[in-house]
């Protein structure tokens, strides 16, 4: 059975093949969301025409695109957003839709799913007073549940996507409670990022040491949701390298894990206007690769230096404590957008579950703080500072980017393993011991200091023990006894 078309396979990864698009199609929105990045509400003043969006469809499929997946502002405030689906499925693409919601009725839903959408992920923040606030509406939360109930109605998938902020991590368990009882059969969760309107609240961000309560939290709910045939989904600046890696990118194969930023590489972002990115979330004025109304979609893809920041990157681009991290090589610091909107850079990312353990191991946290504040652009961002500080927080903070070389995160960072080749570093394998990722032929784990080999050993002998108990099992059972595997 042919998994979802979202999947990249090793050609899609060699080739560069833009597999999933993400377009903005109006910044028209009914919501007035605290933490939107886009700043959304009115409509940019030169969206593209309807002719020049079907045009932009066929690019996309002669491109190669799999899947396009419709977001806004708010799609539905589009006049011919439905005539945009048809012409997706048209060109033998996939399409699907994110949407806070608010006004998407039961009429609405049924005209998409029509026109040939296959699903329809809602965006819900919190519990009713935290989302409500959130969103900038009263109201908005019953009515994101209610456009969820009637996606089940027609016939459509039906997702969830919900921001971290740090109001919202005490909800997490009743919220996938309701997402189940309503029908949602998956569940995205992003951190909230420090771009446009979030930027403005930074009250919202989490800090990087709240990562250490988090990802077991999410591990939990991620194996709660399973058993009840529900799928959390992590987004792409959850993680990294903790003993969780497994969990959030291959959904438990320990052969899948985090091997740097997408953006430019397997996917793009499109702005209602026309201008094309590698990501749908990052700043428009340095990541913007140029517009359909002055150059095709393949010149832009192929010969953009904006669109191929991730292609070429190396760890030598790296700095602080990502700039010798043990994974740097096979990470790239995780996130472009994340930190690129923090620092004004890419390339150190202190929202990583690996970091944030190997600084408490030493008895240490990180912590943001803003020092300079947005200008009020969509996509845009302020500046904010990096600060090292003792693990209960009592220290007097110090900014990590004026600290003498000698006591630099980078300095404090877990040490790399130097290997001759290349390819080799890119490898990597779990350790059963800690559920941590190491470099392939590496004898002792850097982390738990476990024999790799017997740990493997141990590991695969248990498993073949416990298949040969669950045989014996089923022998025993009497035909007629319901069994679940």
């Amino acid at each position: 059975m042919a998994g979802p078309t979202r999947y990249l396979s090793s050609r899609d990864r060699a080739a560069f093949t833009p597999v999933h698009a993400v377009w903005e199609i109006t910044l028209a929105c009914d919501l007035k969301c605290h933490h939107c990045g886009s700043r959304a509400g009115k409509r940019r003043p030169d969206e593209l025409s309807t002719e020049e969006c079907l045009d932009l469809v066929r690019q996309l499929a002669r491109l190669g695109t799999r899947e396009v997946t419709l977001i806004g502002g708010e799609a539905y405030l589009r006049r011919d957003w439905l005539d945009i689906i048809r012409e997706i499925r048209k060109q033998g693409m996939d399409c699907t839709m994110q949407s806070g919601g608010l006004n998407l009725t039961d009429e609405r839903i049924k005209a998409a799913a029509d026109a040939g959408l296959q699903a329809l992920g809602i965006s819900i923040d919190g519990l009713r007073d935290v989302h409500d606030r959130l969103r900038g509406v009263k109201g908005s939360f019953d009515a994101a549940f209610k456009a969820l109930y009637s996606i089940k109605k027609h016939g459509l998938s039906s997702t969830v996507n919900t921001q971290i902020t740090s109001l919202v991590i005490p909800q997490l368990r009743e919220l996938m409670n309701l997402f189940i009882d309503a029908g949602a059969k998956s569940w995205q969760v992003q951190l909230t990022v420090a771009m446009g309107r979030a930027a403005d609240n930074p009250e919202l961000l989490l800090q990087p040491y709240e990562l250490l309560k988090l990802m077991p939290l999410l591990a939990e709910l991620y194996e709660e949701g399973a058993d009840r045939g529900f799928l959390l989904q992590p987004g792409n600046n959850i993680g990294y390298y903790g003993p969780y890696e497994s969990v959030w990118r291959g959904n438990g194969d320990d052969r899948v894990y985090w091997t740097s930023c997408n953006a430019g590489r397997n996917t793009l972002g499109i702005e209602a206007d026309g201008t094309i990115k590698g990501c749908p979330s990052l700043s428009t004025t340095k990541y913007a690769g140029g517009n359909i109304r002055d150059l095709s979609l393949e010149n832009i893809w192929w010969t953009t230096d904006e669109l191929n920041i991730n292609r070429g990157r190396t760890s030598e681009e790296l700095w602080g404590f990502c700039g010798s991290c043990y994974y740097a090589d096979v990470c790239k610091a995780g996130c472009t957008w994340t930190t690129s909107v923090l620092f004004g850079r890419a390339g150190n990312n202190p929202y990583c579950h690996h970091r944030a353990l190997e600084l408490s191991k030493q008895g240490l946290r990180e912590r943001i703080a803003q020092v300079e504040q947005a200008p009020g652009l969509p996509f845009d961002h302020g500046r904010f500072e990096l600060i090292l500080e003792n693990a209960d927080g009592s220290a007097q903070g110090v900014t990590v980017d004026k600290l003498p070389l000698a006591n630099n995160l980078v300095q404090i960072s877990s040490p790399r393993r130097k290997t001759k080749s290349t390819s080799a570093q890119k490898e990597l394998v779990l350790c059963r011991g800690c559920n941590r990722h190491v470099m392939r032929g590496t004898r002792i784990c850097a982390f738990c200091g476990g024999n790799i080999r017997a740990l493997a050993n141990h590991y695969a002998k248990n498993l073949r023990e416990a298949k040969k108990a669950y045989q014996r099992l089923m022998k025993l059972l009497p035909p007629h006894v319901e069994t679940y595997q």
